[in-house]
């Protein structure tokens, strides 16, 4: 019987399967060994053996490789200086939500931001953007889980997972999610309601049976998926930070009441937080730190910070000549201040 298809799209070309793209990328064995070692240091934060503070750190959108790459091998530089006390993941975010669909969608579909989308190109670039990085720096990365299936092409690379505040409440963002042996942090979704924050959490943290890339799987649960908090936009469309001492009380409050072992807190310090004012998240990033030091139970619980920050302050936009280490979506902190704010942190946690 002849299929009928009612739908307003057409195939533009094939992707490759991830078991090709990976064979023809594959990671080195003394990268993979690093991996391993650095995925154990960061689950052991969240599962309470760690006492060690969690700074995830990099561009809004991970849009040139060049840039990113000379980015995070400053980072890993800096991570042996505070390796005691901090573990530095470095942002790479190659997938970017946008509110109205509209704009640049990051590196995955579009590997080149003057030109036009490639998807399969933009796999490409993103997994070999994703080994140079490791490779001159020695630190894996994190990436937002935007489409759940691409995690078959970078499973072997990321070290730590967002779920952003659009998909917190999508079905298979969480059932994905409790297949992973890896932190996951799940944001509070755009308008603040915790409940839907950690029904996400529950969900990661239990075994599905679901569909997953044309397969039945049942997946085990994932003990490492936790809350991340990055403020909200209230009814009447402006931007509401939730760090403060209250909503971090608030937050534990939560965990206490549905009975989560090993608790765990990320703070972002921009979007909603920031008011979109990429320049105060040094400020949050101290307050913070200052409520862990008051109360004990925040700093038992409170693991880290995520910070948009590049290799220059604010942002840009797509042209023929724009600046090298300058970000193309959300603004960031420059590497001078946040060379400072990482020396702080591990100064004061």
């Amino acid at each position: 019987m002849e299929r009928i298809h009612n739908m307003g799209y057409k195939n533009i070309r094939k992707i490759m399967d991830a078991d090709e793209i990976i064979k023809l990328l594959p990671l080195p064995e003394e990268l993979r060994k690093i991996k391993e070692k650095r995925d154990e240091e960061i689950r052991n934060v969240f599962n309470g053996t760690s006492d060690k503070f969690i700074v995830i750190i990099g561009p809004c959108s991970a849009d040139n490789e060049e840039a990113v790459c000379e980015y995070v091998s400053r980072l890993g530089k800096l991570q042996e200086k505070v390796k005691d006390k901090l573990i530095i993941i470095p942002r790479i975010y190659t997938n970017k939500p946008r509110t109205t669909g509209e704009g640049y969608k990051g590196m995955l579909h579009q590997p080149d931001p003057e030109k036009e989308p490639n998807i399969s190109d933009g796999i490409l670039a993103i997994r070999k953007m994703h080994i140079h990085a490791l490779e001159i720096s020695g630190l894996t990365a994190a990436d937002e889980m935007l489409y759940p299936d691409n995690l078959a092409y970078m499973e072997d690379l990321i070290s730590y997972h967002a779920v952003g505040a659009r998909s917190v409440e999508n079905q298979q963002h969480r059932l994905t999610s409790s297949c992973l042996d890896l932190p996951v942090g799940m944001k509070n979704p755009t308008s603040g309601d915790l409940s839907v924050m950690f029904n996400a959490i529950q969900a990661a943290q239990s075994g599905h049976n679901f569909i997953y890339r044309s397969n039945e799987v049942q997946s085990t649960g994932n003990p490492y998926a936790h809350a991340i908090l990055r403020g909200y936009v209230n009814r009447h469309g402006e931007n509401m930070p939730n760090y403060h001492y209250e909503d971090l009380e608030l937050a534990i409050d939560f965990y206490e009441k549905r009975g989560f072992e090993n608790p765990a807190l990320i703070v972002d310090t921009n979007h909603s937080n920031s008011r979109k004012r990429y320049y105060e998240q040094t400020r949050i990033a101290k307050e913070i730190l200052y409520s862990r030091k008051y109360n004990t139970k925040l700093k038992k619980v409170i693991k880290g910070l995520l910070i948009e920050s590049y290799l220059l302050p604010g942002c840009q936009e797509i042209s023929e000549h724009m600046e090298f280490g300058k970000s193309i979506t959300d603004p960031c902190l420059g590497w001078e201040e946040s060379e400072e704010l990482i020396n702080y942190i591990a100064e004061n946690i």
